[in-house]
């Protein structure tokens, strides 16, 4: 499993607890599992939901939403409809600085099958589903981890989901593991209704990987323990992604509470000009702010910041902040499923705006645009891709103001744009306009308005960004049906 477990490294502050035994074995099988963290115990119904109930246990993949209420809602809707729930593991992480559930998968898979076995066992689920981004190290991990284990509370099954950002929403992976297109549902339903909303039509309950994880630590530990590290009001560990300039991610387990500044030192890592805290649908922490800031629900949001999965990348003086924020904001724009307004119109006008931004090509009244379309956008999407990214975005206009009004005033802040912002290799296609074949008759910004628009002279004006995923349609009927056969569509290498 060598070429699998190309996975970052690992380190903790304080005990390691989830981490335990990583630094002496690379994985832990099921025997070296069972070595270091002992055999689980049996927990019914009642005293799983007391367990979850005492320790607070909330989701760690982003929402941070109260897993015994999930499982409640899970619960009431298997005993309304007479259906056993299914369970299912998200471990897709379709976030490029995230990697912290690619870690569990690869190298403590059975901690996670533990928690899922556990609450299948408690709540009578009628099937396990693990959900992995294909490609990705829990492709093969899983399913070894399976066939190991004799015991399985129900069938189980690995199921593998192209990775994408927002394959890794709920919605997307329960549609992914019926069989449907792993996007968002474009109308709301509850996983733990059942019906539309859940596997195979039934009651569901559905968490990320390290909240199983942490499920089944917490039983071990029991709830006393287990408070023994992290906060009163959050108790704890947690798992963080930290990405550092010209060096390689690192994994780090530390209690609730932690100082930013502290777990920066630890990795060898400074605030530079401002650190992302949340991934890419976080926010950003001015350097004087991050030092002390705690890592916890409460702490950051106190700062106007989140949690979120865990991912902190502090950004380096020697690169332009707005130039990775655009990077950002386009392929964020991309990713989406394009089926609602802000997907479709909000997140690339803004991407635009902030591209142009970035290039000193635009003046203050396109930032505001950018400003009035994140904004117009929150709240108002199918998923809550519109609301991350607008909250990445607005974040970044204020911490880096001195930047932008930089931008406003000539060319730029004269720093180059050096990629630090991790995302993956570019792929897809571009339109490319042959200028000595148009005419500018127009038609293609008829057929796909969100990729072309006219420009003051009738000619079109091509979006900067990749054709995204749900644009290509359009854009193979602009290309088709152009008039004097003038545009293309260029695969990117």
């Amino acid at each position: 499993m060598s070429a699998v477990l190309e996975i970052p490294a690992v380190r903790h502050l304080g005990t390691a607890r989830l981490t335990a035994g990583l630094d002496r074995l690379q994985r832990l099988d099921l025997a070296a599992h069972t070595r270091v963290h002992g055999p689980l115990p049996h927990a019914t119904r009642d005293a799983l939901m007391a367990l979850a109930d005492g320790i607070d246990l909330r989701g760690r993949g982003g929402a941070g939403f109260p897993f015994a209420r999930k499982a409640r809602a899970a619960l009431a809707g298997a005993d309304r409809t007479g259906a056993p729930l299914v369970v299912v593991v998200n471990g897709t992480e379709g976030e490029p600085p995230s990697a912290k559930d690619r870690m569990l998968l690869a190298r403590l898979p059975h901690l996670v099958l533990d928690g899922a076995c556990l609450a299948a066992a408690a709540f009578g689920a009628e099937e396990l589903v693990i959900g992995v981004a294909a490609g990705g190290p829990g492709e093969v991990s899983i399913p070894a981890a399976l066939a190991e284990r004799r015991d399985l509370p129900c069938p189980a099954r690995t199921v593998c989901l192209p990775e994408r950002f927002v394959s890794g929403q709920a919605g997307a992976l329960i549609r992914g593991v019926n069989g449907l297109p792993a996007v968002p549902p474009p109308l709301k339903a509850r996983a733990a209704d059942g019906g539309t909303g859940g596997v195979r039509g039934r009651p569901t309950l559905l968490s990320n990987a390290e909240t199983w994880a942490q499920l089944a630590l917490a039983a071990r530990l029991g709830p006393d323990a287990y408070a023994a590290a992290g906060t009163a009001g959050e108790p704890g560990t947690l798992l963080l992604t930290v990405n550092r300039p010209e060096a390689e991610q690192l994994v780090v387990e530390a209690p609730v509470g932690s100082r930013l500044g502290t777990v920066l030192a630890g990795c060898g890592a400074a605030p530079g000009t401002g650190v992302l805290v949340g991934g890419y649908h976080g926010a950003w922490l001015r350097p004087r702010d991050a030092v002390d800031a705690p890592l916890s629900r409460a702490g950051l949001a106190e700062l106007g910041g989140t949690l979120g999965a865990g991912a902190i990348v502090p950004l380096p003086a020697d690169t332009c902040p707005l130039g990775e924020v655009a990077r950002v904001a386009a392929w964020l724009a991309a990713e989406s499923a394009g089926q609602c307004g802000p997907c479709k119109r909000g997140l690339p006008d803004a991407a635009e705006a902030l591209g142009a931004l970035a290039a000193g090509a635009a003046d203050p009244a396109a930032a505001e645009a950018a400003r009035y379309a994140l904004a117009a956008a929150q709240g108002r999407g199918a998923c809550a891709h519109p609301d991350g990214t607008a909250r990445f975005v607005l974040s970044a206009l204020d911490v880096f103001a001195d930047d932008v009004a930089a931008h406003f005033s000539g060319p730029g802040c004269g720093r180059p744009v050096r990629g630090v912002l991790p995302l993956p290799r570019e792929e897809g296609m571009r339109l490319e306009v042959d200028w000595s074949r148009c005419a500018g008759h127009g038609l293609c910004a008829v057929l796909a308005p969100e990729l072309i628009r006219l420009g003051p002279h009738g000619y079109p004006e091509l979006n900067s960004m990749p054709v995204a995923g749900w644009q290509e349609h359009g854009a193979r009927r602009a290309v088709s049906q152009c008039p004097a056969l003038a545009l293309r569509l260029r695969r990117r290498d």
